[in-house]
């Protein structure tokens, strides 16, 4: 990757082969980690206007019809986030000439307050071929981070590093977008008021509208014959003459578009006379009697929410290779296939600048597991057509290294369709995540969403995620029990596999439910075989009758630990905080006491103590005597380890009496009652025996 220094171009054609499409990245870390901007991008003519308010684009319009411009949504870092943003090149009208790209921040923030300030484009492939930081941020609540602009047949990318203080508003404003304000006074003045203020402002050195020796001391002198491509390429070209950047406005108070909408978490008072009255629903369930019913109105609701909502729609189907760009979707499509025609339970289209990506999708609810031979034909019939992708639905899980279902691919044909398993747990998380933490372009968006949600959640959708845990689970457990079980059987891998899938829906429904990521931890080497991982936790099984994982989540250090002991019939979940460094135990153990005032009374506390067992007891116990915890020997504590234990469902099921529900039960419990309340305490998580 080239590095280039504000107010340098560079041309992508000569970067990279695979140019035509590119993810620009804008990025930014805070100390607190708390920091955050909103990226847009504005397409501008030969005047340095936009043509209209469509070639705008933000958390509001989010995306172009015709594919040209994308906003991917933001990814978390350390400390900070990473925004990213897809531009096809090939789609972007004649009459546009520079694409600006920029972040904005809100709430009486600035970019002085973010750190790390930083641009980068990549190729289609992944592969970044430029990248910029900007340094000496202050009062800026917006920033223009760089531009592409087109150079005769060619794309260049120029390193910008220009600052506003009147944020959002007033930068979409200087680019002809009528924005209203909501300030007084000064704010509502028209653009066209504020012009001589701006043309005062001397510009700042390297940005597109200064001269290019302002910008690049000696640029224009001759390139030696023989020198490096990348001295060559960072020659600072002259901007458009009639497109200059705007000078910061002073004098006015900053104007601010709407910001996302995302639903609030306390219910409005309902209206109804008592609670047997129902609410009315955009898609009712109750007379859903057929799995062959479930399937068709769950597709149905599915797809045709996903080309509604192009964030809940780009969300779902980007993991699979779907381009961004307007998307239709169909139910119930006749197909041909041998003398009969197969009909699959929908179909999804996305155009992007003239070509079409299309999936096939093979839907069943209620744990009904999908059938290979369905799948293979949808799989030869997408070969055959030139589709890209069968998309498979249903309750379960996928999990690495094990199939939903065996099909096989003909090597001989050309066109390879690639085969993607998608969990209805994962559709509630995605729109969960959406309505509840990080908004949609507007109310009925999120309406929609709700919507669904709702429908998912209702007991006769048959659309609930993984909800049995197999044939094996019985005899396994009752071998285990009676100590009959032998080491090597073959159905403790199967419970292994499906209470990986447990693992897995529990982190979804808990990361949906807090707005962050949250995952399975794995001890086992990188690159190691999954199939080898869960074969040695069948032996562990057989051998101890026990069932372990770790999760994280995003925004914490803390990693939970999750057993479920079958001999017992006992769920334990815990997590290792570590004592304070330099801390004497008493005021160390005095701290976390009162820090778990509100945790649930039977929660076990035991100190760590090199080399032995410390003391442990229920923090019902040690409320009035902290020091019980210290051990007698005198010896340093480096931590607690905080468990609670709770009866472990028999049944395969998730009914209220099953092993799911209390797995889920007990993690929920766990969190909300102890981890939630460590505050800022870095968790340490610990290897469980």
């Amino acid at each position: 990757m080239q590095e280039i220094s504000k107010g340098a171009n560079v041309s992508l054609t000569g970067l990279g082969e695979d140019a035509g499409s590119v993810v620009v990245s804008l990025s930014w870390t805070s100390a607190s980690g708390a920091g955050d901007a909103d990226v847009s991008v504005l397409l501008l003519d030969e005047n340095g206007k936009v043509r209209s308010e469509n070639d705008f684009y933000f958390y509001n319009h989010p995306a172009a019809d015709d594919g040209s411009v994308q906003l991917l949504g933001k990814t978390p870092t350390d400390n900070g986030d990473e925004d990213r943003i897809s531009v096809d090149l090939t789609a972007v009208p004649q009459d546009v000439v520079r694409i600006v790209v920029a972040a904005s921040q809100y709430g009486g923030a600035s970019f002085g307050d973010l750190d790390d300030l930083r641009m980068t484009v990549a190729d289609r492939s992944g592969e970044a071929l430029v990248g910029f930081s900007i340094e000496g941020a202050g009062a800026e609540t917006a920033f223009i981070f760089g531009e592409l602009y087109r150079r005769g047949e060619e794309w260049k990318f120029r390193a910008v590093g220009q600052g506003y203080e009147t944020g959002l508003a007033g930068l979409a404003t200087d680019f002809g977008i009528d924005v209203d304000g909501e300030g007084d006074g000064e704010a509502d003045e028209p653009a066209s008021a504020q012009a001589p203020a701006a043309a005062e402002e001397p510009h700042a050195p390297g940005a597109p509208g200064a001269p290019a020796e302002a910008a690049s001391p000696g640029a224009d002198a001759p390139v030696p014959a023989g020198a490096p491509a990348d001295r060559a390429a960072v020659v600072p070209d002259p901007a458009p003459a009639a497109s200059p950047v705007p000078a910061q406005s002073r004098g006015r108070s900053p104007r601010t578009t709407r910001k996302k909408v995302t639903l609030p978490k306390v219910a409005g008072k309902t209206l109804a006379e008592n609670d047997s009255w129902r609410t009315a629903r955009l898609f009712p369930v109750p007379s859903l009697k057929s799995d062959k019913e479930r399937e068709v109105r769950a597709t149905s609701v599915l797809l045709s929410v996903m080309a509604q909502v192009p964030e809940f729609g780009r969300r779902l189907t980007a993991a699979f290779g779907a381009p961004a760009g307007r998307m239709q979707t169909f139910t119930e499509v006749p197909l041909p296939h041998g003398d009969a025609p197969k009909r699959p339970d929908g179909v999804i289209r996305v155009e992007r600048a003239g070509k079409l990506w299309t999936a096939l999708v093979e839907t069943k609810t209620n744990g009904n597991p999908l059938k290979a031979e369905q799948v293979q034909q949808y799989m030869d019939i997408a070969a055959r057509r030139g589709y890209e992708a069968v998309i498979t639905l249903s309750n379960d899980v996928a999990l690495e290294g094990s199939p939903m279902v065996d099909v096989k691919i003909d090597g001989r044909r050309k066109h390879k369709v690639s085969l993607w398993h998608l969990s209805w747990a994962e559709v509630s998380h995605q729109a969960q995540m959406l309505i509840r933490h990080e908004g949609v372009g507007n109310a009925a968006h999120a309406w929609l969403l709700q919507e669904l949600l709702e429908y998912l959640q209702h007991e006769h959708s048959g659309c609930h995620g993984f909800q049995n845990m197999g044939p094996a689970w019985v005899p396994v457990r009752n071998g285990i029990d009676d100590e009959t079980i032998g080491i090597g059987d073959a159905r403790a891998v199967d419970v292994v596999e499906s209470w990986e899938r447990l693992i897995r829906q529990v982190c979804l429904r808990l990361g949906g439910e807090l707005g962050q990521k949250a995952l399975p931890v794995q001890r086992a080497r990188r690159g190691s075989d999954p199939r080898a991982r869960r074969g040695a936790a069948a032996e562990r099984l057989c051998a101890e009758g026990r069932l372990a994982a770790e999760l994280r989540i995003d925004g914490t250090s803390a990693v939970i630990g999750v057993v479920a002991d079958l001999r017992t019939m006992k769920v334990r979940t815990c997590v290792d905080v570590p004592a304070a460094e330099g801390a004497h135990p008493l005021a160390a153990a005095k701290r976390l006491i009162r820090m778990l005032a509100e945790a649930p009374a039977d929660l076990h506390v035991q100190s760590l103590v090199e080399g032995e067992n410390g003391p442990r007891g229920t923090l019902e116990r040690l409320r009035p005597e902290p020091g019980d915890l210290l051990p007698g020997s005198g010896v340093p504590i480096a931590g607690f380890r905080l468990t609670l234990i709770k009866g472990m469902g028999n049944s395969r099921g998730n009914t209220e009496s099953g092993f799911i529900r209390s797995v889920d039960d007990a993690v929920d419990r766990f969190y909300h009652g102890v981890v939630a309340h460590l505050g800022a305490v870095e968790a340490r998580g610990a290897r469980r025996g």
